[in-house]
């Protein structure tokens, strides 16, 4: 069955403290397996970018994980990062391969638009990001059901991510049908990520 298991996508905090976070990331890398982490910070200010993927880089690869920026196409190369996460859906998405190659991991976040999921699978994602599934004030409102999820991993090869107010009951629900969960702030607001990453994973099954 664990073979069968949803894989853990992270993102980072959308701030964090240089000195205290890559530590604590390191941790949770140490005690659990990651595919992917995410650098997705709120800032634009491309100093504080440039500081903080040096700072998360060094701890990703170490752990041998994959590490991708948001939005920040033209960072990619620059900082030695693996990829691109796009957050406009499927626009970004033929350019963002064009210029980074066919290496680099490009993912599209589609809200819970599957229109949007398949355009930006055709035009080279190598995954598709619906959400948020949980209850929250971000985004649109639009949530996408697990009835896309579910139709998505019977007709789609393209991976789909999980995203958005997780809670151990969402991840039960959703695991049969997705192929990641991306986990940040549920456990980066608790007093212990590592053990609230564990709680996630577990209601795996």
């Amino acid at each position: 069955m664990a073979e069968d298991r949803p894989q853990i996508y992270l993102l980072t905090p959308p701030t964090f403290d240089l000195e205290t976070f890559p530590p604590l990331l390191a941790q949770v890398m140490g005690a659990h397996d990651v595919a992917c982490l995410r650098l997705a910070l709120a800032s634009r200010d491309e100093d504080a970018v440039l500081r903080a993927a040096d700072a998360v880089r060094e701890v990703a690869h170490a752990a041998d994980v994959a590490l991708v920026i948001e939005n920040h196409v033209g960072l990619v190369e620059r900082l030695g990062l693996d990829g691109v996460h796009l957050t406009d859906a499927a626009r970004s998405v033929r350019a963002a391969r064009k210029e980074l190659g066919g290496e680099a991991i490009v993912g599209a976040f589609c809200a819970a638009s599957k229109h949007e999921g398949m355009t930006a699978g055709e035009a080279g994602a190598d995954y598709v990001c619906f959400g948020p599934v949980g209850e929250t004030g971000l985004g649109t409102g639009a949530r996408p059901e697990r009835e896309l999820f579910e139709w998505w991993s019977e007709m789609i090869e393209v991976p789909v991510v999980a995203e958005g107010a997780l809670t151990a009951d969402l991840v039960r629900a959703y695991a049969p049908v997705t192929d990641f969960f991306a986990v940040g702030e549920e456990i980066w607001r608790t007093d212990n990520p590592v053990g609230a990453l564990g709680q996630l994973i577990a209601a795996m099954g």
